[in-house]
């Protein structure tokens, strides 16, 4: 992926149980100015211990990703989307539709993993200020806070 031009300052998983990231534009908070662009390494984590997203690979997207505007709690959200026929969208999936659909929206959202994302295929000003696409990430929140909407996937 990042000889495809993935820049990603986010270290995430891959299968072999080690953790990286890749960067196409050196920057300071992404290992510094002065190291080469390429895909940067933490090595071999605890996988119990450590929490980091992963990188996943997929084509398509087979299904549909979509928001629903509220002030929901975890539980909420994921009763929202049932009610809805649908299910709290993976990490994966969110991230499938902004690459795939072109999904642009500047709303943070629960996913089933217990975060909270937003995807921008547009950068602007008002939807977090980088430069750069891609999805967004408030973190971890507590589960109980009732400030996010939420992502469905069907």
């Amino acid at each position: 992926a990042w000889t495809e031009g993935l820049d990603w300052c986010n270290a995430g998983w891959i299968l072999d149980g080690t953790v990286h990231y890749p960067i196409i534009n050196s920057r300071e908070p992404c290992g510094g100015r002065l190291l080469l662009p390429g895909v940067r390494t933490y090595g071999a984590r605890d996988k119990q211990k450590d929490r980091f997203d992963a990188f996943c690979f997929t084509s398509a997207l087979q299904g549909q990703v979509y928001f629903i505007r509220g002030h929901l709690n975890f539980k909420e959200a994921a009763q929202a989307c049932h009610s809805h026929g649908a299910a709290l969208a993976k990490v994966g999936q969110l991230y499938s539709a902004w690459k795939f659909s072109q999904l642009d929206r500047c709303d943070g959202g629960w996913l089933a993993d217990g975060s909270v994302r937003y995807p921008i295929t547009t950068p602007r000003e008002r939807c977090g200020g980088l430069p750069d696409p891609g999805v967004r990430s408030f973190g971890f929140p507590s589960k109980e806070m009732r400030t996010y909407g939420t992502y469905c996937f069907v």
